[in-house]
């Protein structure tokens, strides 16, 4: 009887790990015959999971959803990770969903073994978070927008622009995309016929879901594509840095909203960044600590001639 139970639990933790699995997988795993694994899932079913199967060469087993959420079977390294992401969940950029990041971390913390709770908990003790000041963004808008890209479905929303004028979008969804303050919608915008990338924290109220569309072909890299749209597509300025260090140190130093890193070889790299003001865009670049060409704007080339004067004049004062 224990054999049986523990072979249970092993099938169920199978069935949680992957979607599909061929009958013949599953005993060979369990190291038992077929048919012991089709008693096994029907007292799986017996137990409430909700087992499907498909008979043919294309058939197997896959554990669907069910009226209420199964036990999950989780290895070590899982149970730390939720735990630590449970933990930033409780103090993070999505509101609403402390309380229950709590209410679960006080479950798994319960019922962690001491070898595992010492390792949340050492971290966690070494671990200060750095509040910021970025908008909050409501988890049921994240969830009707996840929604919606995995389903292909078209999304209607009002939307903030950059002036604070509300204005109506009618989008095809594509990716959510995040860094470490904000959240970002990647979408076809139907009106305007091209790719758009709205902030999810400007969305006003849940967006409303519409119909189905086809697929279109994507940019090749949805965050590349948010990260240029953030920090150079709305600015006076696009610029193009070659900074003459690799790739790895020079976004050690950089921010995906502030500009993107594209690699040139194993020692140089191409910084593509805008801004409305060339000082700051001199300040930003000079801040990396690495050597630097300007490859566009022109008007940036000119302007750090009259900066580096301005420097020389300040470390040379006048007595």
């Amino acid at each position: 009887m224990l054999e049986t139970s523990a072979r249970l639990l092993q099938l169920l933790a199978l069935l949680q790990a992957r979607r599909d699995w061929s009958g013949a997988e599953l005993a060979d795993r369990l190291s038992v015959t077929p048919r012991t694994v089709r008693r096994d899932i029907d007292r799986l079913r017996g137990l409430g999971y909700p087992v499907d199967s498909a008979s043919g060469t294309a058939g197997g087993y896959r554990l669907g959803p069910g009226g209420k959420l199964p036990p999950l079977l989780i290895d070590d390294d899982e149970a730390v990770a939720i735990a630590i992401g449970l933990r930033t969940a409780a103090t993070g950029a999505v509101t609403g969903i402390e309380e229950a990041s709590v209410r679960a971390l006080v479950k798994l913390e319960q019922v962690l073994p001491s070898r595992l709770r010492h390792r949340v908990t050492a971290l966690h003790a070494a671990t200060v978070p750095m509040t910021g000041s970025a908008p909050a963004v409501d988890p049921s808008v994240l969830a009707v927008i996840a929604a919606a890209c995995r389903d292909h479905q078209r999304l209607r929303f009002g939307y903030q622009s950059r002036d604070g004028s509300p204005q109506p979008r009618h989008v095809e969804p594509h990716r959510l995309v995040h860094s470490p303050r904000r959240w970002y919608l990647l979408a076809w915008d139907v009106d305007r016929a091209d790719w758009r990338t709205f902030r999810v924290d400007r969305i006003a109220g849940l967006p409303a879901p519409g119909a189905r569309f086809p697929p279109r072909t994507p940019p090749p890299d949805a965050a590349a594509y948010v990260s240029q749209a953030v920090s150079s597509a709305p600015y006076r300025y696009q610029a193009r840095i070659l900074l003459h260090a690799p790739l790895s140190v020079v976004a050690e130093r950089s921010s995906p909203t502030a500009g993107r890193l594209e690699p040139v070889d194993d020692h140089s790299c191409v910084l593509h960044t805008g801004s409305n003001s060339l000082d700051e865009l001199v300040i930003y670049v000079a801040a990396k600590g690495v050597d630097f060409e300007v490859l566009d704007p022109p008007e940036l080339v000119a302007h750090l001639d009259v900066v580096a004067s301005r420097l020389a004049r300040a470390a040379r004062p006048s007595r």
